[in-house]
């Protein structure tokens, strides 16, 4: 915590990892946020007690830069302040889409960069980040980016070319749960239950099945099998499923979701 952290463009998800920070024990004294408004400026500053500055004074007086503009602001954020970071300061972006090679076209020769993509799960403690190396950065460097995504919920370091995908499956994954929990609930609507215990049958279901995927080791597969009798409820719902082609619907949703975070990444130059 002796580190000074700068989280440059601090929306929701910036703002996300500045509370996080706190909870975790971090200095107020030690975090700075910037914003691009001066109203969400003196908000921040009133919430957590903390720097908001202007970028270039933020950048000077931090020792990890997180970029956590928007992925289309990315570019006039880095022409504005690329020139500004030192080499020695390590850059974090946790922008959708956004190569750690182009972050560092606009950076200082041998600038360490990471990638991150997390989830809105971390309001709560319980994200999963997936965080990548840019070409200067070293394990001291991931090892950083780890500690500071600890609080969040749960790291994990894959290759960049895999970061795609990752947006695809958990980035924008806690969206697909709750349209699936949206869907289910107006089903136990028509089933002829009441809104509110439709709701807290699919929340309680659905956080008790998440953590014995998480704690019992086993594959969904045999969780799954362990609630299918022969010519029961269950697998007469399943068929259902399969009939209306959910499984590849979701494959193509996912594929979707990945196709876009490339053309993202695509309209950069």
């Amino acid at each position: 915590m002796s580190r000074t952290v700068a989280v440059v463009g601090a929306g929701k998800m910036g703002e996300t990892l500045l509370s996080g920070l706190l909870r975790a024990g971090w200095p107020p004294g030690r975090l700075i946020a910037t914003a691009r408004r001066p109203d969400r400026a003196a908000e921040l500053a009133q919430r957590y007690g903390i720097e908001v500055p202007d970028n270039a004074e933020a950048v000077a007086n931090a020792d990890v830069v997180v970029l956590a503009v928007k992925p289309q602001d990315m570019a006039s954020l880095l022409a504005e302040l690329g020139s500004q970071v030192p080499v020695d300061k390590l850059v974090m972006s946790i922008a959708a889409g956004i190569p750690t090679a182009f972050i560092e076209r606009h950076l200082a020769p041998e600038t360490p960069v990471i990638r991150v993509m997390t989830n809105t799960p971390a309001l709560v403690d319980e994200a999963m980040s997936a965080i990548s190396a840019g070409a200067h950065a070293g394990s001291e460097h991931l090892d950083l980016a780890e500690d500071l995504l600890r609080p969040l919920g749960k790291t994990i370091r894959v290759p960049e070319s895999q970061q795609d995908a990752v947006t695809a499956l958990s980035g924008s994954g806690p969206a697909y749960f709750y349209y699936l929990v949206e869907a289910m609930t107006d089903a136990g609507i028509l089933l002829g239950l009441p809104r509110t215990v439709a709701h807290d049958l699919i929340v309680q279901s659905a956080i008790g099945a998440a953590v014995m995927l998480r704690d019992s080791g086993e594959h969904p597969v045999k969780l799954r099998e362990a609630v299918t009798s022969p010519a029961g409820t269950t697998i007469s719902a399943i068929r259902a499923l399969e009939d209306h082609k959910v499984r590849a619907a979701f494959l193509s949703a996912l594929e979707a979701a990945r196709d876009r975070a490339r053309e993202l990444a695509a309209g950069l130059d």
